[in-house]
């Protein structure tokens, strides 16, 4: 399984592994129920999560029915217990959505179902279409914006982060998740590498145009938002942290301050 997954993610293009994983992973997961680790998205139990890696597989990293992975499930938690998103329906706009949490979104904004919009540059998943360096939507125009997971793979995240800006409301907020190299202190970018192999050497996978140090969240405020890194993982147990399988990794949440 392990090896089959890592194949998958070095050579099937995005929106085809999109449409299999929907249901070949579920399928797989039908055999794996048991107890040991719960998925906080969508409840269900098993003696074991599959593995998930482009480079080095992790264990227990992926959930074998909602597809959830470990920053997904940490951030549910987060969104659950600490925001006021899932209490009102903020105009939100959810960019490369991840299907386990776009479900779950999907079904709390159905009494206004066009607060919830969802988009992408290719994903058939997604309701819109487009490059976050240059959206193609009006200033100030949602409440909310969530974008995990993207940034690294931007040619010029600096205009991305612009673009998100540009287009959140004042007094609105967001999260923005990239993967963080604690170890860096500054983010270790270099646009002639091109190799992928160099490029998965450096920057942790084949299709990242950088690594982010320490420096991210100076990074977000850059850009005029409002940075906050928040340890979330580390408000619960071990026993917690061990059931629900998840990561060392940290929220970034940021705001546009009010005028």
């Amino acid at each position: 399984m392990k090896r089959m997954i890592k194949w998958a993610l070095g050579h099937l293009p995005r929106p085809l592994m999109q449409r299999l994983a929907g249901w070949m992973i579920p399928l797989v997961g039908l055999f794996l129920r048991g107890k040991g680790f719960t998925c906080p998205l969508c409840g269900k139990r098993f003696r074991k999560m599959l593995p998930y890696g482009y480079v080095t597989p992790r264990e227990n990293a992926l959930c074998p029915s909602c597809l959830s992975l470990e920053r997904h499930r940490l951030l549910w938690l987060w969104l659950e217990r600490e925001s006021s998103l899932l209490h009102s329906h903020p105009r939100l706009l959810h960019i490369a959505p991840e299907v386990c949490l776009m479900k779950h979104l999907t079904k709390h904004y159905r009494p206004c179902a066009e607060h919830y919009v969802t988009a992408d540059l290719e994903s058939p998943l997604a309701d819109l279409h487009f490059d976050v360096q240059q959206i193609p939507l009006a200033d100030n125009s949602f409440e909310v914006v969530i974008c995990n997971h993207l940034l690294e793979h931007v040619a010029d995240d600096r205009k991305a982060l612009g673009e998100l800006f540009r287009i959140l409301r004042p007094g609105g907020w967001g999260i923005l998740l990239s993967p963080i190299d604690y170890r860096l202190q500054t983010t270790l970018e270099d646009d002639s590498i091109t190799d992928p192999a160099e490029r998965t050497r450096l920057f942790g996978q084949y299709d990242h145009r950088r690594a982010y140090g320490r420096d991210y969240a100076d990074r977000l405020r850059e850009a005029g938002f409002e940075a906050e890194e928040i340890d979330y993982a580390a408000r619960f147990s071990p026993e917690e942290r061990q059931r629900y399988a998840l990561p060392e990794d940290r929220i970034y949440m940021v705001r546009k301050r009010a005028k």
